[in-house]
């Protein structure tokens, strides 16, 4: 596991532990201490620091790699050559060590960013124009040509999903568009409003981290000869807007506010989708998601609220 410790990352790390057992599933990021990854092997390694990657590979005998190292969206406006370098090149180093047969699958994730201003914001189609005016969607749709040609001309077992904005209560936000759908509740938790930086009727593609967890391994444990993109799967749960999160969480918190100051994120949000078809993925891999919106609202007010004794 590359970026381990991101919001993603500590979960899948997690679940993968659960599936193979923690001493098998070995995680790596830059940080030098560690929190909600359990037990297991832990390593310090840079993801732009190709041999790193390929002596650790190597020690513990690798065969998948789940890459997740990024500059999110949001961060990567305000960095944008620093993230272009970890977001491409550190995908290619995986790749790479793909073709150099050092492991047998690779997990890439892309995002809902690749789309455009041009792209149909309803039930986007898998394949559509994708003309991403980020940094972070820019790099993600190359990451995503890349792969596929990786799978193309040297038989890399790469998979990868378009995930949606992802909602966990374990990490705080990350530095996306769609963080404010995590930011909310941990205000909502500690009984603070919200001053959220999107208009209320802004309506995205969202999961809650179970799903996103599922999709992840459940892609890479289906069978190879199933799997008809390589670029990546479009995937999707429920669309909603700051409002019906909002709404949903005065269901268990009445007394909860939240008031509206759309930034420079409002115009990264109106770029994207407001809905996604991820037929496709439901076809090759019977992908279907377990959560709705108030299913989700309840489980992380539950889990941000007990161990602060509210």
């Amino acid at each position: 596991m590359v970026g381990a410790c991101g919001q993603l990352g500590s979960e899948l790390t997690v679940r993968l532990r659960e599936i193979y057992g923690s001493e098998h599933v070995i995680a790596s990021d830059i940080k030098n201490t560690v929190d909600n990854l359990g037990e297991g092997p832990y390593e310090i390694v840079n993801a732009l620091d190709k041999e790193g990657l390929q002596e650790v590979i190597k020690k513990y005998n690798v065969t998948q790699v789940y890459h997740l190292a990024a500059i999110l969206s949001a961060k990567a406006e305000l960095k944008p050559l620093q993230s272009w370098d970890l977001n491409m090149q550190g995908l290619l180093n995986i790749l790479e060590i793909g073709r150099e047969k050092l492991v047998e699958k690779i997990f890439w994730p892309s995002s809902i960013a690749v789309f455009g201003p041009s792209t149909p914001h309803k039930d986007t189609p898998q394949q559509v124009i994708m003309d991403p005016n980020t940094v972070y969607g820019i790099s993600k749709l190359a990451g995503e040509r890349w792969c596929d040609y990786y799978f193309q001309h040297y038989d890399v077992d790469v998979r990868s999903l378009r995930y949606p904005g992802l909602i966990g209560y374990k990490t705080p936000p990350g530095g996306g568009t769609t963080d404010y759908a995590v930011d909310i509740y941990f205000h909502a938790a500690k009984q603070k409003p919200y001053d959220c930086f999107l208009k209320e009727n802004t309506y995205l593609p969202l999961m809650y981290m179970d799903d996103a967890v599922h999709a992840a391994t459940q892609l890479m444990e289906t069978n190879a000869s199933q799997i008809t993109i390589r670029s990546s799967y479009n995937l999707r749960a429920f669309s909603v807007c700051p409002k019906d999160l909002f709404e949903s969480i005065r269901k268990i918190i009445p007394d909860f506010e939240t008031t509206y100051h759309p930034d420079f994120r409002q115009e990264i949000a109106d770029s994207w989708p407001e809905s996604i078809d991820d037929s496709q993925a439901r076809k090759d891999w019977n992908w279907a998601p377990k959560f709705h919106l108030d299913k989700m609202t309840k489980v992380m007010l539950k889990n941000l609220m007990e161990p602060a004794g509210l």
